[in-house]
């Protein structure tokens, strides 16, 4: 699948826009501010139905704005899909599959596969376990919609248990049987999330290690592990033991929602022991064995956008990747960059077809 046509109306930076897309690669230059990575985040936000910089759907509205659109023209073999995505104030978000709005966003995840390589995905390795939660989750989920199910209605579940211990705390009582109602739903869903998640890293890792090697040429020893309480325990028996921790802290403190990816560098945290340049190359490692694991589990290669790559990203390892396109081991790529004359540098050699678009 490729993306043929991209309009944005009132969206971040950009008023109105409209582009023409090559089916190979496509390149945004221009300086810093003026609404290259703001392409980019349409074309994310049109196939994963969110952000990827801004999570808070109303600060995507041009400033001074009531609303946006989002409109995107993809070719899926012999046919085309219309996908619009659009927010006005005050309303929730609406996502249209040629003309029809669907009921649950869930419900558009993974028609249109994606992976973006950004400078902000340091936070991967900054943040909490929380974003790297996010990441592991938002791979499976482009390929797993049971699993998306599953995921979007355990975190309901805990929100509702952890609001129950709250009022059981202001109103200085406790109700057993209610609580376990809660549990036995909790349980019901948490273990096959921890079973998808536990398969998935098994197929991931090794794809990541070839990655890792392949950028960096060094024989260095890598490795990511998947942290969880249900590796040594049952849920269930995790949560009667907690109990009186859990009524204490007035929260859930075990279950999968504690579950964390450990990045690893000759067996130290990478966070603390990797220098700039091995972190950068263990990111980059992880989104390409991110695109990997999408195509073998699609079929089909995934968008790739590449944001402020030359940041990310030195010129040859740009044009290593620029050059699989040729190869046909990549399908659509979008690039941004502040310099055309580096970007037409890593495109000098490629027999893909590409276009360049200069934004004011």
């Amino acid at each position: 699948m490729h993306l043929k046509q991209l309009t944005l109306t009132q969206y971040k930076n950009i008023t109105s826009k409209t582009f023409d897309l090559n089916p190979k690669i496509n390149c945004f230059v221009g300086d810093n501010g003026v609404g290259k990575s703001t392409v980019l985040d349409a074309i994310y936000h049109l196939t994963l139905g969110k952000s990827y910089f801004n999570p808070i759907a109303l600060q995507n509205i041009q400033l001074g704005e009531e609303f946006f659109v989002l409109e995107g023209r993809f070719q899926k073999e012999d046919r085309e899909e219309k996908i619009i995505c659009s927010l006005k104030k005050g309303q929730k978000k609406i996502i249209k599959r040629n003309g029809k709005t669907y009921e649950k966003l869930s419900d558009h995840i993974g028609l249109i596969p994606t992976v973006i390589i950004s400078p902000s995905d340091s936070d991967l390795i900054s943040e909490g376990s929380n974003t790297r939660r996010k990441f592991m989750d938002g791979v499976i989920g482009q390929t797993d919609a049971v699993f998306l199910i599953h995921l979007l209605e355990y975190h309901k579940i805990l929100s509702q248990r952890n609001a129950l211990l709250k009022y059981f705390a202001i109103n200085q009582t406790f109700d057993a049987q209610t609580l376990e109602v809660y549990d036995d739903q909790l349980i019901e869903r948490s273990t096959p999330i921890f079973e998808k998640r536990k398969a998935f890293m098994e197929a991931f890792i090794p794809i990541f290690k070839s990655r890792y090697h392949e950028i960096s040429g060094l024989d260095e020893f890598v490795n990511l592990e998947y942290e969880s309480q249900l590796h040594t325990d049952s849920h269930a028996s995790l949560l009667k033991t907690s109990i009186g921790k859990d009524k204490g802290l007035q929260f859930t403190s075990t279950g999968i929602h504690k579950d964390d990816i450990l990045f690893l560098k000759e067996g130290q945290p990478i966070k603390k022991f990797g220098s700039q340049g091995q972190q950068k190359t263990f990111l980059v490692a992880l989104k390409l064995a991110q695109f990997d694991f999408l195509k073998s589990q699609t079929g089909g290669s995934p968008i790739l956008l590449l944001d402020d790559a030359f940041d990310k990203l030195d010129q040859k390892r740009v044009s290593q990747i620029i050059s699989l396109v040729d190869r046909n081991d990549f399908g659509q790529i979008f690039i941004t960059d502040t310099h055309e004359d580096r970007t037409l540098n890593a495109l000098a050699h490629t027999k893909a077809g590409y276009e360049i678009f200069k934004l004011p």
